[in-house]
């Protein structure tokens, strides 16, 4: 590329921080290392026009895990790692409030609910019976009780009568949010610049390579927050997972408020105003949803409509109004990956679905790592 003298001097010249994606974490990473190095020179690359990945693209749920799936990852990592787990979502979601402001993120405390579908007696009755022994664990974080068995009044069809609610749960605006983090990182003179793809780079003791589609340039110190498009710096230990989610138009009547789980949270919707949000289906096909392209199938979509003529909408007229898709980072494990990769290489990556709840703390964690 044919830089000039004065691109060249104002972003590209006596880096000391570079940070690879500008989603929650990047974004959360660049805002602390600005706290602690007053003075330094921040950029932040960003390969798409907007924040790639999910930042942009998710539910705006204000959660940090449903009751069947706290009892999934019992089975697959320990006690302590999983109310560890809870405590960095629940402490990410308060920060991340705290950060933004209720308003600005049009917090909404509706509450979270669980239903089960009537194929799925089997996980309602093993849900009831691990309730007290998880609210038991919870406790000294929330003080009280997180789950309870409350009454479907949804009027939702083929599902059990009964649903798990969580008053802890809430909804965000996902748009406000990312618009106030840019605004902030703009404010604290933090350089963005968009549509730059990091293609390799090479530490070189005292300073990293960085190397983009035309140029290169160097940095003191190199961040990835690149989440689900994190498999190559990690070995596989990140692998993407995309997430279907359809919108309706605004629906007459609409009696529907909170966020809702499914499915040991395969299935995810909730209202935004008047309509119902929609997402998930990455079970029906995990090869093909296991992929860094954007992109909708029709049986995932197909199962989508089902869910809301059958299930959430049954007696509703409706339309379906935008479609799309979102990439996420999972592992083997939920815990989230804060490292450093090299002399001057760092990564805060793998959120395992949960970006809104821990990204802002695991951004700081990342910055906290230099």
């Amino acid at each position: 590329m044919n830089l000039s003298y004065w691109e060249l001097k104002n972003w590209f010249s006596n880096v000391d921080y570079t940070i690879v994606g500008s989603g929650i974490v990047g974004l959360h990473a660049a805002l602390r290392l600005r706290e602690r190095f007053p003075n330094a020179k921040i950029l932040l690359l960003e390969k798409g026009v907007l924040p790639q990945g999910a930042s942009t693209k998710n539910a705006g749920f204000a959660c940090f895990g449903s009751l069947s799936e706290i009892m999934d990852d019992l089975n697959s990592h320990t006690e302590e790692e999983v109310i560890s787990l809870i405590e960095k979502r629940w402490r990410g979601l308060q920060l991340l409030r705290k950060n933004l402001g209720d308003d600005v993120l049009d917090f909404k405390p509706f509450g979270g609910y669980e239903l089960f579908t009537e194929q799925d007696e089997n996980l309602f009755q093993d849900c009831l019976r691990a309730l007290p022994f998880v609210n038991e664990i919870l406790r000294p974080l929330f003080k009280s009780d997180v789950f309870n068995k409350d009454v479907d009044r949804f009027n939702f069809k083929g599902t059990n009568e009964y649903l798990i609610f969580n008053p802890f749960e809430g909804q965000i605006d996902t748009g406000n949010m990312m618009q106030a983090l840019l605004k902030k990182a703009h404010a604290a003179t933090i350089l963005i610049l968009n549509q730059q793809t990091v293609t390799s780079y090479a530490d070189k003791a005292n300073a990293v390579e960085v190397v983009l589609k035309d140029f290169s340039f160097y940095s003191k110190k190199l961040l990835f927050a690149t989440n689900g498009f994190s498999n190559q710096i990690t070995n596989g230990a990140v692998k993407p997972a995309r997430a279907q989610v359809l919108i309706t138009e605004p629906i007459k009547n609409l009696d529907i408020k909170g966020t809702f789980h499914l499915d040991k949270g395969y299935y995810y919707f909730r209202n935004i105003g008047d309509r119902i949000l929609l997402g998930g289906g990455r079970n029906l096909d995990f090869d093909t949803e296991t992929t860094t392209e954007f992109g909708e199938t029709e049986i995932i979509q197909n199962r989508l409509e089902q869910l809301l003529k059958e299930v959430i909408l049954p007696e509703k007229d409706f339309k379906i109004a935008h479609r799309w898709s979102g990439i996420m980072g999972i592992g083997n494990s939920k815990n989230p990956i804060v490292s450093q990769l090299s002399n001057n290489v760092y990564c805060g990556i793998r959120l395992g679905g949960m970006g809104v709840a821990i990204g802002s703390l695991i951004g700081q964690e990342l910055a906290d790592l230099i």
